[in-house]
């Protein structure tokens, strides 16, 4: 039997998606503001009813997280998205202003290749569909190898969902053969209107020179500031829950604990009644070459995993209470030398001495700027004034302050627009420094009317040119000279 060209095959997968996005966006371009938000409402409600078999299928495919908080997740891109875009205009004529005569309308892009990445896979799936259909745009899911099964059932029950409100189910679709060869033609094909990036640097930078419009966001590596003035019982149980949820595979959970010495000793007194294990020397060791994988970069079998299991991984036997493995480093291990100066995706910190608040700055300017730069930051403090220092001086997108840094910057509990793709501006090699709502998945025209007459100009004839005579310029000058 004549085997098939699995890559072949993807890309004529992928033209084919593309072809019949393009004619569903044609129907849905014929929607009103109220039919679009009747199928987002729709879209919404099956993605809450199906939030826990949807997680289930989350972390048995991927091995990745924990079954409790990927519920959440769900819930955020359906229930809680839904409510922050509901009274959001984006279809038709979405501003208009009588005094300048000026009309707003939103031009879809058409069709929207939504990237998953397999961290957060079914939310991240609802979340782009939602937004992609209320921008009034067909979406086309390229999933992730290893969650293939569970991003192809949540489009099937979004897409289902469609098609019992008479709209075209093809307005969301997914690769169901999905390889590299496939996603660069859904990026690259001039029927793709905009490209919605979630994942590794790499992939971001292949989205960004597609030659088509991308929203990409790179990686974070957040560093969390507990200044002295802070509520440290309060600040470490913020840590805790945002590092410990979904076993660390949010992009905007927090890295590393940065503090002052003058509370240091406070700060670690209290993560180890958390539930903290600090490692000692050796055991730093032993547990960063578990960090590292084969080809130097993170290693890809600690992701999303616990903290116990990290360590059994390192050889070690560590309380069975434990949350969260930290390592203290000194001020200079900052790097590609030093794994807990990475983004670990994991349960895993590293905790940082400093002198003072100044010197805590700058060591978070380190530490974002090797890795995360443009991302999201996270302090803890009552010093306001300290506060809007950071916010200056900082190359981050999203200062989180007084919040755990994962549910802060998607929005659970901050006044941010609830999202999963979550923009890290020009620093960071990202388009936007927003977090990504519907309003960024359509361009607008503009229509204005004349409001003044133009201003009459008097047209006046240049003034003539008189050709001169050198010859007797010279001669006069001759002559006066021969005077003197």
């Amino acid at each position: 039997m004549e085997l098939l060209d699995k890559d072949l095959a993807s890309i004529q997968e992928v033209r084919n998606l593309i072809r019949r996005a393009k004619e569903a966006q044609r129907v849905l371009a014929d929607y009103s503001q109220a039919q679009v938000d009747a199928l987002v409402e729709a879209m919404a409600r099956t993605g809450e009813a199906n939030a826990s078999r949807l997680a289930e299928m989350a972390v048995e495919e991927t091995g990745f997280g924990k079954v409790q908080d990927k519920i959440t997740k769900n819930m955020i891109a359906s229930k809680h998205l839904a409510e922050s875009v509901r009274s959001m205009r984006t279809i038709g004529i979405i501003a208009e202003d009588p005094a300048k005569k000026m009309q707003e309308v939103a031009v879809p892009y058409g069709v929207v290749a939504g990237l998953v990445p397999s961290t957060n896979p079914t939310s991240t799936a609802i979340y782009k569909s939602i937004i992609s259909i209320k921008a009034g745009n067909a979406v086309i899911i390229s999933p992730h190898p290893s969650a293939l099964k569970c991003i192809s059932e949540t489009v099937r029950l979004l897409r289902e969902t469609l098609q019992s409100l008479g709209a075209p189910a093809d307005l969301i679709s997914v690769m169901t053969q999905p390889t590299l060869e496939g996603t660069s033609e859904l990026m690259k094909n001039e029927g793709t209107g905009i490209i919605l990036a979630t994942g590794g640097s790499a992939m971001v930078k292949a989205a960004y020179s597609s030659g088509n419009p991308a929203l990409g966001v790179g990686p974070g590596n957040v560093p969390a500031f507990i200044e002295r003035t802070a509520d440290i019982k309060k600040a470490v149980s913020y840590i805790l829950m945002s590092k410990t949820f979904d076993n660390g595979t949010v992009c905007a959970s927090e890295q590393h604990v940065v503090t002052e010495h003058v509370i240091a000793d406070q700060v670690k007194a209290e993560m180890i009644a958390q539930g903290c294990y600090f490692l000692n020397e050796t055991e730093t060791v032993r547990v960063e070459k578990v960090i590292v994988g084969p080809r130097g970069t993170l290693n890809a079998r600690i992701v999303g995993k616990p903290a116990v299991e990290i360590a059994r991984m390192a050889g070690l036997e560590i309380p069975a209470a434990t949350r969260v493995l930290v390592a203290e480093q000194g001020r200079e291990c900052v790097g590609k030398q030093h794994p807990f100066s990475w983004e670990k995706l994991s349960p895993l910190l590293g905790f940082y001495r400093t002198n003072d608040a100044h010197e805590a700055c700058e060591l978070c300017l380190e530490l974002l700027n090797y890795e995360g730069a443009g991302h999201s930051l996270a302090i803890h403090t009552q010093n306001n004034d300290l506060v809007r220092e950071f916010a200056l001086k900082k190359p981050v997108s999203r200062l989180v302050v007084n919040t755990p840094s994962t549910h802060g910057a998607v929005g659970a509990t901050t006044g941010l627009p609830p999202a999963f793709t979550l923009g890290c501006g020009s620093v960071g090699g990202s388009a936007t420094s927003d977090n990504v709502t519907p309003l960024h998945l359509f361009n607008k025209r503009y229509v204005a009317y004349g409001i003044c007459e133009p201003e009459a100009q008097v047209a006046q004839a240049p003034a003539a040119v008189t050709e001169l005579d050198i010859e007797a310029i010279t001669r006069m000058v001759i002559e006066k000279l021969k005077a003197l």
